[in-house]
């Protein structure tokens, strides 16, 4: 049984959502992966891939079919998913098909998952510099008003475990894209950047009320030991997975996960 995952408490009141990022234990991987690896493209073999996938969907009550996932490129198109499966060349899901869960991987960006409440309707997001830069946030939000009808003043949102402002240094080429308010000078001409601030602004300014938006209070590369950094880690690392979805009307409350928490967990 997985009990180290983050299951985001701004979701809480909405039943029917199920939504989580996973942390690195419990699952089966071996070093440099130790444990719960579900990276493709880490060098972990498949068979553990695949064993960590059905340890979480146990645990979750999810199957695994109904997870999608993409090969991610740190770009800003996003796919209106109804079914589960590995998609090509995207950074972003939506979907409001019941039972199906987008999911996200990351080693130091940031996840960010919106919920419509009012809609049924979800998101998640893969929020790298790159994508920040091109606004995904922002414009997956307006993705989902152009295909759902969604109103972003009744949308609730969760920006997940990334690397924080106080551990991520850029230089002058990645620094450049951003805002002043999103930088504080470092050592030898290089920048703190904030990228879960540029994103949390991305989506009040596109409507979410700020109240409704919270964040994972967690850096990958200075919590190493509960997270997946691939900084830290010079690239040999794993890759967390985070995902929301609704679930069908069918699944009684007897089928439902553990509640929600924002705190981790020693394994």
């Amino acid at each position: 049984m997985i009990d180290t995952v983050i299951q985001p408490a701004v979701f809480q009141p909405f039943g029917r959502v199920t939504a989580l990022q996973t942390m690195r234990h419990g699952g089966v991987s071996p070093e440099p992966f130790t444990s719960l690896n579900f990276g493709p493209n880490t060098g972990d073999t498949p068979e553990n891939l695949d064993a960590n996938t059905q340890r979480l969907c146990i645990a979750m009550n999810i199957p695994p079919e109904s997870i999608a996932t993409a090969e991610q490129v740190h770009g800003t198109e996003i796919c209106h998913v109804t079914e589960g499966g590995l998609y090509s060349g995207y950074d972003a899901f939506i979907t409001t098909t019941p039972g199906i869960f987008p999911g996200i991987l990351t080693a130091d960006c940031f996840p960010v998952l919106l919920l419509d409440p009012v809609r049924n309707a979800v998101a998640a997001i893969h929020a790298g510099w790159k994508g920040t830069v091109g606004a995904i946030s922002r414009i997956t939000l307006h993705a989902m008003q152009k295909a759902f009808g969604t109103d972003p003043r009744h949308c609730f949102a969760w920006i997940g475990t990334g690397i924080s402002a106080r551990a991520y240094e850029v230089g002058e080429d990645v620094a450049k894209g951003f805002a002043v308010r999103y930088l504080r000078p470092s050592q030898n001409g290089r920048y703190l950047l904030d990228l879960a601030g540029a994103n949390r602004d991305q989506l009040v300014d596109a409507g979410i009320p700020s109240i409704r938006i919270s964040a994972s209070p967690f850096c990958t590369f200075l919590d190493n030991r509960h997270f997946y950094s691939y900084r830290k880690e010079q690239g040999r690392t794993g890759r967390m997975l985070t995902l929301i979805g609704i679930r069908p009307l069918y699944h009684s409350s007897s089928q439902q996960p553990a509640p929600s928490r924002d705190v981790l967990q020693d394994p």
